[in-house]
């Protein structure tokens, strides 16, 4: 069982930058594939990036690439997503989950642990 709690959310302007972070407990952490997903108001949850087990390897959804940054440490069983040049269709609830896997995935429905979520809101 990995419980996972999301940290760094909140009110920036747009043009700004925001770290999340997730800490997992737990000691399998390193054994997990990362991922960052998101839930605007009345929209679905959609993908943001993902993570394999050891950082070598990172994907992100296409209209986010070149603003965020998904990374790991696995000494401290934290992953990072660092947001960029953030605008305002960037608010949302964002989410860390984990997967039981070392390969990182894209698809909700692979992940096995869900944080509660941090909320970003952008404002103009």
């Amino acid at each position: 069982q990995v419980q996972l709690v999301e940290s760094g959310g909140g009110l920036v302007q747009a043009g700004g930058s925001l770290r999340l972070s997730c800490a997992a407990s737990g000691r399998t952490f390193s054994s997990y594939a990362m991922g960052w997903f998101r839930q605007a108001p009345g929209k679905e949850r959609e993908f943001v990036a993902a993570i394999n087990w050891n950082g070598d390897s990172t994907y992100y959804a296409d209209s986010l690439k070149g603003r965020f940054t998904i990374s790991r440490d696995n000494a401290k069983n934290t992953v990072y997503l660092q947001m960029n040049s953030l605008k305002t269709e960037d608010t949302a609830v964002y989410y860390c989950a984990a997967r039981r896997t070392y390969g990182l995935s894209m698809y909700l429905y692979q992940y096995h642990y869900w944080g509660q979520g941090t909320q970003v809101t952008v404002s103009s």
